[in-house]
């Protein structure tokens, strides 16, 4: 096949194919999500359907959602989707301002559009209340750096790196070859500010080895903490960065979570009585979390472990409204779908509504949870 002409012709219908099959791809995924079928493979969204099961990236597997989604709820999208008018990457945006009234109007408008041009039709149809900044501290030194960069962009944060700061501050000569001027900028100080939002949408940039850099935007109130922390570390950590004093709260954070859970380096050797029936001792907290290795154990239809760590629950197999002991052998670890969804198959839907309901208005279920 050495014409161009009849290559194009063979890249053109396989493109025409390869639309044709992803519209219909989503035209099944709309019905399979309908009828909640993903429940049945022991999946607590589709999302994560289409993550374990199909093997999809997040990305590919949000996009794919979100249009299965919108194909259900407006029959048009099917259609410029086959058409090749509407592209996976754009559907996100346009879910933000797509409704039942205004669809024949806003749908020609993310005709052929990538997902940054969506974005910007996206937000002049529906502007973002209180867009997030972010906001990167900086050092800005006064001497060496160009005027661009040392021109005031805001306010200075109040946060200064006690290595970082000099005396005073140097008024610049202008004559950068002297030996007054190189001295003054290696003595210069170190002035923190608010640079310009970075456009860059990565929160986080693998470096080498095992080391990352993270993109975070936080308030000045935070810094201020930071800054706190800092010195309360002062003693026992004396020149801690930055990272060392966030890693300190992080390990004590991950250390009062283990102990709310009994998962302590010491633990009572005799266990404190309760008078709770719903009390789970620590001893037992502690067997069922290190035998369930800290993950969510429900085996999904593909055989496939659940292992979440994300909002990880005990659950009873038998059930303590049905009589079950908090023991090692009663007690499993569920993340919250999957608990849930077992308390829905055992208790059904009609007493799991009603109980979420008494949830929401402050009261307690008598029966306990499942």
């Amino acid at each position: 096949m050495d014409d161009a002409n009849e290559f194009t012709k063979r890249l053109v219908a396989l493109l025409r194919s390869e639309r044709h099959a992803m519209a219909e791809f989503l035209v099944a995924l709309a019905e399979f999500d309908r009828r909640g079928l993903w429940r049945e493979r022991g999946h607590t969204s589709l999302f994560s359907f289409l993550r374990r099961e199909l093997g999809l990236s997040a990305g590919a597997a949000q996009y794919r959602k979100t249009a299965a989604e919108l194909v259900q709820r407006f029959p048009a999208v099917e259609g410029a989707l086959r058409d090749g008018k509407l592209c996976l990457s754009s559907v996100c945006e346009l879910a933000k301002v797509v409704t039942t009234g205004n669809c024949a109007e806003i749908l020609p408008r993310f005709y052929g559009l990538s997902s940054r041009d969506a974005a910007e039709v996206a937000a002049s149809i529906r502007p973002v209340a209180n867009p997030p900044r972010r906001e990167v501290v900086v050092p800005v030194r006064a001497t060496s750096a160009p005027a661009s960069v040392t021109a005031p962009v805001a306010e200075p944060i109040l946060f200064r790196a006690p290595e970082l700061i000099a005396p005073s501050r140097a008024e610049p000569t202008g004559q950068s070859g002297s030996a007054h001027s190189a001295e003054s900028a290696r003595s210069e100080p170190v002035e923190l500010r608010v640079a310009s939002p970075v456009a860059k949408p990565s929160s986080v940039d693998w470096l080498e080895g095992d080391q990352a850099r993270m993109h975070l935007t936080v308030s000045k109130a935070f810094l201020k903490k930071l800054e706190a922390a800092r010195d309360a570390l002062s003693h026992s950590m004396p020149c801690a960065s930055r990272e060392n004093v966030l890693e300190a709260a992080l390990d004590l954070l991950i250390a009062e979570r283990g102990r709310r859970k009994g998962l302590t380096a010491r633990p009572q050797k005799e266990p404190r009585p309760s008078t709770r029936p719903d009390h789970v001792p620590a001893h037992v907290r502690r067997e069922v979390w290190e035998r369930d290795g800290g993950r969510c154990t429900f085996v999904l239809a593909s055989g496939e472990r659940c292992g979440s760590t994300h909002r990880l629950e005990l659950d009873h197999v038998v059930p303590r409204a049905r009589g079950g002991g908090s023991t090692a052998g009663n007690l499993r670890i569920r993340c919250r779908g999957h608990n849930l969804a077992e308390a829905r198959r055992v208790f059904g839907d009609a007493v799991m509504d009603g109980y979420a309901a008494r949830r929401r208005g402050g009261a307690r279920d008598p029966a306990g949870s499942p």
